[in-house]
């Protein structure tokens, strides 16, 4: 065996044992997600989860990866690739494509997987799936177009997103915002004078696990976008990624006990999510210290974020915007101001960071390449649900969100409580 295929065979178990544990993270979704949300509703947050995961590798094979990593046209959008068929030579990896297919689904289920958060409790099942499909067939897949692909108007300016930032975090946050704003507060969140009313979440253990394996999952997000086994810098992102979620839980920790007089644990969960959301544009690119205060100015801005959101009436159940929207917009402004130039070589136009002399360029493509990729996410996302809305209820009923979606929508509560069987007319009455 020469080296080159010996190469190419570690490549592709690389790639693949990383695709596997970012898909991985949907069961840390599923687990984090319905621990926050209330009881009534840990099924349909699992249902969700199945969406995302079915409904969107299927469409992003027929659609998605045709758009985003398909022959460009005018750096605007691909134009080859639908079903991994035709032109893709201009896609040079060291893995098959099919390989590299498989990497990028990960990516583009973990995007929709953050919009279902924010909606949780309140969003129809059906429009949701209408939802996702338009969301990795077209808003993620022409984003990650202008950023990734050859030929993408934003990456020939030289922005730097290594494994998404921006492309995956700042434009699936402010889909959720969009999506919270359009759809409304949970009944009874806020009351009529506007105050917040705080609702429980159901499971914190379950929601704690859920953590923890999106934690694990995010070595594979960050470390796997090397997308080669022998890539030298794959230690130093993993380091990086460790120590920017460690610091934002620990902050969390901190500045919850100094706010609220004790450790707030939703709080410190999102936290440490927060950390890795921080960390995914510059990985690769930043110090250890650098990687450090990412995660510690993340970690307060989202306590900082969350709180504001709840004073102008926002319901977000699991924080999505806060997490991914804020976090994902200072890890890649943090580009701009931490990335180190031997880290840089060879990278987007060469620029590097302001805190190490190199000037304001990159951290003016970073600004812009943020901007436009967040409000391609909000607006594409606000239009989609409109047009969803004039074909269909985008929000559950009263009865059916009171009774909560797990039967009103799928006619199965999360837990039986030992019974035998299931009146699911006496369940939806409340008997």
């Amino acid at each position: 065996m020469d080296v080159s295929t010996l190469s190419k065979g570690l490549d592709t178990i690389w790639v693949v044992l990383t695709a596997a544990m970012i898909l991985l993270m949907e069961g840390g979704f599923a687990l984090l997600e319905a621990g926050f949300v209330r009881q009534k509703n840990a099924v349909s947050i699992i249902m969700k989860v199945f969406v995302d995961i079915t409904f969107g590798a299927l469409i992003f094979y027929f659609i998605g990866f045709g758009l985003m990593y398909g022959k460009d046209a005018g750096g605007l959008i691909g134009t080859s690739g639908f079903l991994l068929n035709g032109d893709l030579s201009h896609v040079v990896v060291n893995i098959s494509h099919e390989t590299y297919w498989l990497f990028q689904c990960a990516f583009v289920i973990a995007v929709i997987s953050i919009v279902s958060g924010a909606v949780a409790e309140r969003i129809h099942f059906r429009a949701y799936i209408l939802y996702a499909i338009a969301m990795t067939g077209l808003i993620y897949p022409i984003a990650g177009h202008w950023v990734w692909s050859v030929g993408g108007w934003i990456g020939k300016l030289g922005m730097i997103d290594f494994a998404g930032s921006a492309v995956i975090h700042a434009l699936g946050g402010f889909a959720a915002l969009a999506a919270a704003i359009f759809i409304g507060p949970r009944i009874g969140k806020f009351t009529p004078d506007g105050k917040s009313n705080i609702v429980p979440p159901s499971n914190l253990p379950l929601a704690s696990v859920g953590a923890f394996i999106l934690w694990f999952g995010w070595f594979g997000f960050n470390s796997g976008s090397t997308l080669s086994a022998t890539n030298g810098s794959i230690g130093h992102i993993a380091v990086t990624t460790m120590l920017s979620a460690a610091a934002g839980g620990a902050m969390c920790i901190l500045f919850t006990m100094f706010r609220y007089q004790k450790a707030d644990p939703p709080m410190v969960i999102n936290g440490s999510l927060a950390g890795l959301v921080g960390i995914t544009a510059g990985c690769a690119f930043v110090s250890d210290a650098a990687a450090i205060t990412i995660g510690i100015v993340c970690g307060i801005a989202m306590v900082l974020v969350t709180e504001f959101m709840e004073s102008k009436g926002i319901d977000d159940p699991v924080g999505a915007f806060a997490v991914h929207g804020v976090s994902g917009s200072l890890g890649t402004l943090a580009v701009g101001l931490f990335a180190m130039p031997e880290l840089t070589k060879g990278v987007g136009q060469g620029y590097y960071g302001l805190f190490y002399g190199g000037g304001l360029k990159l951290l003016g493509v970073q600004a812009l390449g943020l901007v436009v990729v967040s409000v391609w996410g909000f607006v594409l996302s606000w239009a989609t649900l409109s047009l969803i809305k004039r074909i269909m209820p985008v929000r559950v009923s009263k009865d059916e969100e009171l009774v909560g979606l797990d039967v009103g929508i799928h006619g199965v509560p999360a837990y039986n409580q030992d019974h035998d069987f299931l009146d699911l007319e006496q369940l939806k009455n409340g008997r």
